[in-house]
C-alpha cells in the first residue's frame, strides 16, 4: 500500500514541477502543433491522399519486418524506396498538395466580415445562373460555369474573353449559345459577376472517374483539383445538371438543388471561414458543452 502511495506521490509532485515550469510560449507551441495535426488529417480524409498514408504504413510494416528478421536484400529495397519517396509524392499528389497549401494561405485568424449587401447580390446571381441552366437543361445546351471562391482564376481569365457584367438569365443563355463565338469554354463568376467566357480549363488526369464523363466534366473535375472553385456543369449529351467541387462531381440536380448547395458552397461555407480560426475553436470547445449540457438538462426534465 505504501508504494502505491509512493508512486502517487511522485507521479504528483512531477505533474505540479512540470505544470508550474510550463510557459506562454510552451502553450503556443502545443496549439500550433495541434492545429497542424488537425488540418493535415483533414487534408487526407477528404483527398486520395489518405490511400498513400495507407501505403507508407504498409511499406513502414514491411522494412520494420526486414529489420527484425534481418533481411537483407529486403532491406536493401525498402531503403531505397524510402529515399525516392519524397520526390514521387511531390509529383503524384501535386494537385493535393497544392490545394493544401492554397487552404493554409486562406486561413482567416480574424473576424472579417462581408456585408450583407454582397452576400444578397451574390444569391441573387447563383438563383439566375442556376434557373438560366435549368433553361439548357431542356434545350440539352451544354454549359460550364466556374464560380471564383478564394483562390483567384487569373490565369484561367487570361485563356478567355473579359466581360465583366452583371448576371442575367438571358445573357448566360446567350453566351453558350452553340452558334455565340463565346459558347466554347467556361464561364468565370467573380463576386457575383460575369467576369470572362470562353475560358479554357485544365483537365483531370485522374482515371478514377466514369469514362462516360465528357471532356467538359473532365474540365469542371480538373478545375477544383486546382482550386477552391465550384463548377456548374450542364451536359450537352443528356441535359443532365452537375457541380463539381474538391476535386468531385455529384450528378443529377435540379434546379432547386443546385442552387440550394451553391448557396452553401459560397454563401455559408465563406461566411463560416471568415469567423477566424480561433472564434470556431472557441466554439467548438465551449458552445458545444453548453449545448450538451442543455440537452442533459432538458431530458432529466422529461424524465
Amino acid at each position: 500500500m505504501n508504494g502505491i502511495l509512493d508512486v502517487i506521490s511522485n507521479f504528483w509532485n512531477q505533474f505540479v514541477f512540470t505544470i508550474s515550469n510550463v510557459r506562454v510560449f510552451d502553450i503556443i507551441d502545443i496549439l500550433v502543433i495541434a492545429f497542424i495535426i488537425y488540418k493535415a488529417i483533414a487534408f487526407l480524409r477528404e483527398t486520395r491522399a489518405g490511400q498513400l498514408v495507407k501505403g507508407i504504413v504498409l511499406l513502414l510494416a514491411l522494412y520494420a519486418f526486414a529489420v527484425i528478421f534481418d533481411l537483407a536484400v529486403l532491406r536493401w529495397l525498402m531503403s531505397a524506396v524510402f529515399g525516392s519517396a519524397i520526390v514521387a509524392v511531390a509529383i503524384i499528389f501535386q494537385p493535393e498538395l497544392r490545394r493544401m497549401l492554397e487552404r493554409v494561405g486562406q486561413t482567416k485568424l480574424g473576424n472579417l466580415q462581408s456585408s450583407g449587401s454582397q452576400g444578397d447580390d451574390l444569391v441573387n446571381s447563383i438563383e439566375k445562373i442556376c434557373n438560366a441552366a435549368g433553361q439548357m437543361q431542356k434545350t440539352k445546351t451544354g454549359a460550364l460555369i466556374v464560380f471564383e471562391r478564394e483562390t483567384q482564376l487569373g490565369e484561367i481569365i487570361n485563356t478567355g474573353t473579359l466581360v465583366d457584367a452583371a448576371v442575367s438569365e438571358s445573357l448566360i443563355n446567350n453566351i453558350f449559345y452553340p452558334k455565340s463565338p463565346l459558347h466554347d469554354g467556361a464561364v468565370i463568376i467573380r463576386d457575383g459577376r460575369i467576369y470572362a467566357a470562353s475560358c479554357i480549363l485544365p483537365l483531370t488526369q485522374s482515371t478514377a472517374f466514369s469514362s462516360n464523363l465528357g471532356t467538359r466534366h473532365r474540365a469542371a473535375i480538373g478545375m477544383t483539383e486546382n482550386s477552391d472553385a465550384v463548377v456548374l456543369i450542364v451536359s450537352e449529351e443528356t441535359g443532365i445538371i452537375s457541380i463539381a467541387h474538391n476535386g468531385e462531381i455529384k450528378r443529377n440536380y435540379t434546379v432547386d438543388s443546385a442552387i440550394e448547395i451553391i448557396k452553401e458552397k459560397l454563401v455559408l461555407e465563406n461566411h463560416s471561414n471568415k469567423e477566424g480560426m480561433f472564434k470556431k475553436i472557441f466554439k467548438k470547445l465551449f458552445l458545444n458543452n453548453e449545448n450538451n449540457e442543455d440537452i442533459k438538462e432538458k431530458s432529466d426534465n422529461e424524465n
